[in-house]
């Protein structure tokens, strides 16, 4: 590949390339998750970023390359989230309490990562599926959800024989629909699922149904 000089800092000192990097996929989340895959455009991307298209071709080689990138990164910031998650020391109720939490304070703090996924799924996980990096990242969450589950059955508190992944989806897909729907559900219902004034509300809530779905009497088949 023929070099690329960085540009210019207008004090004449190189841009650092990972700060630079950063910045245009900071840029990109937002642009992408503002006008989806197809209406983004790489140059209001270089534009916003004060770089130019022909370096961020440089970088990430495209826009596919650059959406993907933007994916990669922002499946890390969960799965960085949760694998700092730490519930060895609480009991196994609150131990998955806490996982939901986490769960539903990222998905809130990070609107654009909802869009993101939502604008992948239009695309039929596409990128996700031909990114190397993304089909080894897994979900730390469903570690941590194994741990939890075996401890609670190992106790007696949790009755009933659940699947992580099943477990995972319960927790995820109240979170998503939360941010994701929150227009359309306002319009329907006139209720903010994301008002401040409701939100402890939710919290406790997602908790309490993942809780009562754990401990709830199973009937024999």
């Amino acid at each position: 590949m023929t070099s690329v000089e960085e540009p210019a800092r207008p004090n004449g000192r190189i841009r650092d390339a990972a700060r630079t990097k950063a910045e245009i996929l900071d840029v990109a989340t937002h642009e992408f998750a503002r006008a989806g895959y197809d209406g983004a455009r790489v140059d209001e991307i270089a534009a916003r970023t004060r770089t130019t298209k022909r370096m961020i071709y440089y970088y990430f080689g495209g826009k596919e390359q650059l959406f993907t990138a933007v994916l990669e990164r922002s499946y890390g910031v969960i799965r960085e989230a949760e694998r700092g998650l730490d519930v060895e020391h609480l009991d196994p109720v609150a131990a998955i309490r806490r996982l939901a939490e986490l769960t539903f304070d990222h998905h809130e703090q990070h609107p654009d990562f909802i869009r993101l996924v939502s604008i992948e799924n239009i695309h039929g996980a596409e990128h996700i599926a031909a990114s190397e990096k993304l089909g080894k990242i897994g979900s730390p969450a469903l570690d941590v959800i194994h741990r939890i589950l075996e401890a609670g059955q190992r106790s007696g508190l949790f009755t009933a024989d659940v699947d992580a992944v099943d477990l995972h989806v319960m927790i995820s897909s109240f979170c998503f629909f939360r941010v994701a729907n929150r227009h359309t559900f306002g319009a329907l219902f006139g209720r903010d699922l994301v008002a401040p004034a409701q939100r402890e509300h939710y919290r406790t809530m997602l908790g309490d149904m993942v809780i009562a779905y754990l401990t709830a009497e199973r009937a024999a088949d």
